[in-house]
């Protein structure tokens, strides 16, 4: 896998955002893999498909980039908000490639995979004033701080090429999710996001409980967040995720 880009095809072009694009897309083309299956190498989407831009002839799975300069952030500017929750609710929708790069070289390449997708990290941005050529219009950004870090399978991190067969059991180690309907799939997730708030290995069912109150306003009409809790730790563990050591003592293992 070569970091750099080919500089060769920006020749002619002065448009700083046609030049990122061309050169950030030919780089997944060229170097990247399947990291559902393996295949080499992604095929790309013809221009402006609403859907995604690259696809695997392999395991047929699609995936949509974003890239940017500079460091990795939470927050990614996306496109229209409507749009972006019907494909995410959909049965159609695409995983999600993040790109970052300083003097032409990628420093950070990372899939998400869509089934940690949900409404909740979909941020809607204030709609586009009545000055503006496309006024009313609503755009959005993602919020990839609210995706578990088992969601956050790194290609390259920080200018390091992860080993293939790491990535690729990482990401079947979330291959559960997929059978999930939306609902099940976010309270899982939310329990995981609880789960890697607690900055230790190991950690309580007690210590799980003090998230009792922020679920509660999440899921107003569950009565029962402590025993939901209980059923999604189980789950995880069910899963190898996190172990059971007895006495509402459990402990995180690292994949």
């Amino acid at each position: 896998m070569n970091l750099n880009f080919n500089l060769d095809l920006a020749v002619g072009y002065k448009s700083n955002s046609q030049i990122a694009r061309i050169l950030t897309e030919n780089w997944v083309k060229e170097n990247s893999y399947c990291p559902n299956c393996g295949q080499l190498p992604l095929n790309d989407f013809e221009n402006n498909m609403p859907v995604a831009d690259f696809y695997c002839l392999g395991c047929r799975e699609e995936f949509e980039l974003k890239s940017k300069s500079g460091k990795l952030s939470t927050i990614i500017n996306d496109g229209a908000y409507e749009s972006m929750i019907k494909r995410i609710t959909s049965d159609t929708n695409p995983s999600f490639f993040f790109l970052t790069y300083d003097n032409n070289t990628v420093n950070n390449f990372l899939v998400i995979p869509k089934h940690f997708f949900t409404p909740e990290i979909i941020i809607k941005r204030k709609p586009l004033s009545i000055t503006a050529k496309r006024a009313g219009w609503i755009g959005c950004n993602i919020d990839i701080s609210k995706v578990p870090q088992s969601g956050r399978i790194f290609i390259v991190e920080d200018s390091k090429i992860i080993e293939q067969e790491k990535v690729y059991i990482k990401l079947k180690n979330t291959d559960f999710l997929k059978t999930k309907n939306l609902e099940t799939r976010g309270w899982i997730l939310d329990i995981l996001n609880c789960v890697e708030e607690i900055k230790k290995q190991t950690f309580t069912l007690d210590e799980l409980y003090a998230f009792e109150n922020r679920l509660k306003i999440k899921y107003p009409n569950n009565n029962h967040i402590k025993d939901k809790i209980r059923q999604q730790l189980q789950f995880l563990r069910d899963r190898g995720l996190i172990e059971f050591n007895g006495r509402g003592n459990y402990k995180k293992i690292e994949i």
